[in-house]
C-alpha cells in the first residue's frame, strides 16, 4: 500500500509539473500569436495604402509609356499593370480570419455590422501589460482543472484576458486580475488517481505537441518570419518599411510627372 501511495504521489507531482510547463508554453505561443496578428493588422493598415499607391503609380507610368510609344508590348505591359491592381478576392480570402468554429470573430462581426475595428496601438504590448498577462494566465488557465464546468468558466475568462492583451490594455488586465482574485479559482476538482493520472499526462503531452505545431506554423508564416526578424522593435520595423515605401512613392511620382510633362 505504501508503495502504491508513493507511486501515486510521484505521478501527481509529474502531472503538476507538466501542467505548469504546458501553461508556460501556451503563454509563449499565445503571446507570439497575438503579436503576429497585431503585426499583420498594422502591416496592412499602415503599409497597405502605400503599397496600393505604388501599384497605381506603376500602372500610370506603364500607361504613360504606352501612350507615348504606341508599342504593342508597352500596351500589353500597361494592361497587365492595371489588371494587377486590386484583384478580385476569392470567397476564402474574404472570410480568412473572420470565421472560426465559434462563429464570426469580433473583427468579422464588426465589419458585417458596420462597426469600427479597433486598431491595436502597437505590435508588442507594453512590458507592464505583458507582466500582468503572464501572471493572470498562470492563475486562471483552464489546464489547471479537470472539472468540466470550471474549465468552461476559465476558458471564457481567458478569452477576455487574451482580448485585453491583444489591445495592450494594461488597465483592463489589472481589472480582470482583481475580478479573478475576488471570484477565486472556482471549485477544486480532486486530482485523479492511477489510470486517470496517466491519462492526464498523456493528454498534456498531446496538447504540447499540438501547440508545438501551431508555434511552428506561426514562425514559418510570412508575417511570423518578419516579426522574428524585427527582434525587440517590431513597431520600428514597420516605421522603417513605411519610410522606404514613401521614398519609392516619391520617386515614382517624379517619374510619372516627367513622363506626363514630356
Amino acid at each position: 500500500m505504501a508503495d502504491d501511495q508513493d507511486v501515486t504521489e510521484r505521478l501527481e507531482r509529474a502531472v503538476r509539473a507538466a501542467e505548469a510547463a504546458l501553461i508556460e508554453f501556451e503563454i509563449a505561443v499565445e503571446t507570439f500569436r497575438i503579436e503576429v496578428e497585431n503585426f499583420s493588422r498594422l502591416h496592412e493598415q499602415r503599409l497597405g495604402p502605400l503599397y496600393a499607391r505604388l501599384e497605381e503609380l506603376d500602372a500610370q507610368i506603364a500607361e504613360a509609356v504606352a501612350a507615348r510609344t504606341g508599342d504593342p508590348d508597352d500596351r500589353r505591359r500597361a494592361a497587365e499593370a492595371r489588371a494587377a491592381i486590386a484583384p478580385m478576392p476569392q470567397v476564402s480570402d474574404l472570410f480568412q480570419g473572420w470565421l472560426d468554429s465559434e462563429g464570426f470573430s469580433p473583427e468579422g462581426y464588426a465589419m458585417l455590422t458596420g462597426q469600427t475595428v479597433q486598431e491595436p496601438p502597437r505590435v508588442r504590448p507594453s512590458e507592464e501589460a505583458r507582466k500582468v498577462y503572464r501572471e493572470l494566465v498562470r492563475l486562471c488557465h483552464p489546464d489547471l482543472t479537470v472539472d468540466a464546468s470550471e474549465r468552461d468558466r476559465r476558458d471564457a475568462f481567458l478569452s477576455r484576458v487574451n482580448q485585453a492583451y491583444a489591445r495592450g490594455d494594461a488597465d483592463v488586465l489589472r481589472a480582470l486580475a482583481d475580478e479573478w482574485e475576488r471570484g477565486g479559482p472556482g471549485p477544486e476538482a480532486a486530482m485523479g488517481r492511477g489510470e486517470e493520472l496517466y491519462a492526464r499526462l498523456e493528454w498534456l503531452a498531446s496538447r504540447k505537441e499540438l501547440l508545438a505545431d501551431a508555434a511552428k506554423a506561426l514562425e514559418d508564416s510570412a508575417i511570423g518570419s518578419m516579426l522574428r526578424m524585427a527582434g525587440d522593435d517590431p513597431d520600428g520595423m514597420l516605421a522603417e518599411i513605411a519610410e522606404g515605401l514613401r521614398r519609392r512613392v516619391a520617386e515614382r511620382e517624379a517619374e510619372l510627372a516627367g513622363l506626363l510633362a514630356g
